[in-house]
C-alpha cells in the first residue's frame, strides 16, 4: 500500500465513522420526527382541535426536529452552522415582509381557531357584517347572510374588530317596542301586553317574558315587550310577538297612537296685513 494512502487511512476511517454516524442520526431524526408528529396529532384530535391546525402543528414539530438534527450533523464535520442560521433568519425576515398581510391573516386564523369566539353555525356580527358562520379557515372566514349572500372576511379584520355572537347562549331575548296613547289606562295596557307575551308560541318557559315601561314619547307612552326564546327560532318569535301584541291591543281597545303634530295658527294683527 502506498505511503500516501497509509497516511490518509486514519482520516478516511474517521470521516467514514462520522458519515455513518451522521446518516444514522438523520435516519433516527426522521423516525423520531414521525413519532412526534403522530403524538401531536393524536393529542390535538383528542381535544377536538381544528383538523387543519392539527395537521399543521404536527408537521411543524416534525420538521423542526429534523432541521435541528441536520444542523447538528453539519457541526460534526466542522461546518459553521451560525452562518446557516443567519441565512435562514434573513430569508424568514424577507418572506415575512413579503407576506405580511397573509401572515397576519394566518396568525389571526390560529387565534380564532384556538380561542373560539364563535363556531360554525353561530350567527355573528363583526366589522359591520353579520351572518351565519359557514367556515373558519386559516386565512379567511365565511359568513352566510340572511338574504343568502356569502361574505368572505379576512381573519385579521375579524380579530381586530368587535365580535357580537348572537347565538352563543342557549336563550336570546326578543325586544319589541310598543306605544300606547297617553289617554290609555297603563295598568290595563300592561295586563294586555303581559297576556299577549305569555301566549307567544316558542317563548322559553324558564326565562319567560317581561313587560317594561320605557318612558314617554312624543305621541305615546312607551312599553317594551321582552320575550325569551331559543336563538334558532328568534325571528319566528319576533314575528309572533308583534302579531300577538297588535291583536291583543286591538281586541281590548287599547289605542296605539300615530305620530301627530299640533299646529297652532295665530291671527296676524291688521296693521301687518295687506
Amino acid at each position: 500500500m502506498p505511503e500516501a494512502i497509509q497516511n490518509l487511512m486514519p482520516q478516511l476511517v474517521a470521516y467514514g465513522v462520522k458519515i455513518v454516524g451522521v446518516l444514522l442520526a438523520i435516519w433516527i431524526s426522521f423516525r423520531v420526527g414521525a413519532w412526534i408528529e403522530r403524538l401531536v396529532n393524536n393529542g390535538l384530535r383528542k381535544r377536538e382541535f381544528d383538523a387543519a391546525l392539527t395537521k399543521f402543528f404536527g408537521s411543524l414539530a416534525r420538521w423542526l426536529l429534523i432541521t435541528a438534527a441536520i444542523l447538528a450533523c453539519l457541526g460534526v464535520f466542522g461546518i459553521e452552522t451560525t452562518s446557516f442560521a443567519a441565512i435562514l433568519g434573513a430569508a424568514g425576515l424577507a418572506i415575512g415582509l413579503a407576506f405580511q398581510g397573509t401572515l397576519s391573516n394566518f396568525a389571526a386564523g390560529v387565534m380564532l381557531l384556538t380561542f373560539r369566539p364563535f363556531r360554525i353555525g353561530d350567527y355573528v356580527k363583526v366589522a359591520s357584517n353579520e351572518g351565519t358562520v359557514a367556515e373558519i379557515g386559516l386565512f379567511v372566514t365565511s359568513l352566510d347572510t340572511l338574504d343568502n349572500r356569502r361574505l368572505i372576511l379576512p381573519n385579521a379584520t375579524i380579530i381586530a374588530a368587535n365580535i357580537d355572537n348572537y347565538t352563543h347562549h342557549e336563550v336570546r331575548r326578543v325586544d319589541i317596542d310598543v306605544g300606547v296613547a297617553y289617554s290609555a289606562d297603563l295598568d290595563e295596557a300592561r295586563r294586555v301586553l303581559d297576556a299577549a307575551a305569555a301566549a307567544v308560541q316558542g317563548r322559553d318557559a324558564k326565562h319567560g317574558h317581561q313587560i317594561f315601561l320605557v318612558g314617554f314619547g312624543d305621541s305615546a307612552v312607551k312599553f317594551q315587550v321582552r320575550v325569551w326564546c331559543d336563538p334558532a327560532i328568534y325571528w319566528d318569535v319576533w314575528d309572533a310577538t308583534i302579531v300577538a301584541v297588535k291583536k291583543a291591543l286591538d281586541a281590548n281597545k287599547v289605542p296605539i297612537p300615530f305620530p301627530q303634530l299640533d299646529l297652532h295658527v295665530k291671527q296676524v294683527p291688521e296693521r301687518y296685513g295687506r
